[in-house]
Parts: structure tokens; C-alpha cells; sequence
């Protein structure tokens, strides 16, 4: 008899950046290796996580953990983002623009942010010099943030108009 194995999440994972990590002490380098993963649904939750470790596996399970725990909810309306919004994290700036034609026009960091989320039509410029991707992916999840406080507001008008 074969059991029937349920998937209980939809969580897909993309690894955003690898990098080995060294600490030089008295004893000689220490060798670890640092792992910045992005997770979403494709249906409006999306989550980063940054983690160190021995290993390359393990910093990947511990960073996907960690944004799974980081999960924000995107409000999404036609498949885009309610507004053009701008992100800020440390010296990085991203701006987001709703769209409706020519499907995701974004770099690679906010393109992989974007899909995770379930967002098929947006486009992005990074607006800051740096080219930190744990940064940018941060600046892109505050501007997710605020174009879901955007659309609260508006929504929020719009009934309060109506009545």
C-alpha cells in the first residue's frame, strides 16, 4: 500500500546570493559560507532571508526558514502592484511601476522578488549605484510595503466615498 504524500505549502525558494565568508583570528581564517534566498507563493506572499553557516546546504535551509518566518503579503490588483511606489534600504533605491502590456520588465533581483510574488506585470528601475542584491531585494520588499499601504488607503477612501 502506497502512501499518499500531501504537500502542505507552495512555497517555491530562489537562491539570490552565495558568497564565502572568511574571519581571520588568532587561531587562523574561519570559512563560512552566506546565503540571502527569497521565498514566495506566487499568490501575493513573498519573504527574505540572510544566513551563515559551515555549509552551503545549511546556510540555504537556515535562510530559507528565516524568510519563511519574514513572509509580507502584496496586494495585487490585475496581476500588477496598486502604484508607483519607491523602495529605500540602506544606499539602495528601487522604483516600481504598474503596467498592464510587455509583461516583467525588471532586473535580476526584483525580477526574481516579482515572480515569487505572483506579480506578471511591473517594470523597475534601480535608482542607487550599489549593486548589493541583498539590498536591493530589501529595498524592493519596502516598496512592496509601501503599495500595500498605498492601496489600503485608497480602498479605504474609495468605500468611505461611496457611502
Amino acid at each position: 500500500m502506497r502512501k499518499e504524500v500531501k504537500k502542505t505549502s507552495d512555497i517555491e525558494y530562489r537562491v539570490l546570493d552565495l558568497a564565502r565568508v572568511t574571519r581571520v583570528s588568532a587561531g587562523g581564517r574561519r570559512l563560512r559560507f552566506r546565503a540571502a534566498v527569497a521565498v514566495g507563493d506566487k499568490k501575493g506572499r513573498v519573504g527574505l532571508g540572510l544566513a551563515k553557516s559551515l555549509s552551503v546546504r545549511e546556510a540555504i535551509n537556515k535562510a530559507k526558514r528565516l524568510a519563511e518566518k519574514r513572509m509580507i503579503k502584496v496586494t495585487l490588483r490585475e496581476g500588477t502592484i496598486p502604484d508607483l511606489t519607491i523602495g529605500k534600504f540602506g544606499s539602495s533605491k528601487v522604483l516600481l511601476k504598474p503596467r498592464m502590456t510587455k509583461g516583467l520588465v525588471a532586473g535580476t533581483t526584483v525580477r526574481i522578488l516579482c515572480q515569487l510574488a505572483g506579480i506578471e506585470l511591473i517594470s523597475s528601475k534601480i535608482l542607487s549605484r550599489s549593486k548589493n542584491s541583498f539590498n536591493i531585494a530589501q529595498a524592493t520588499l519596502k516598496a512592496f510595503e509601501e503599495s500595500t499601504k498605498y492601496a489600503i488607503k485608497s480602498d479605504k477612501i474609495k468605500k468611505l466615498s461611496s457611502k
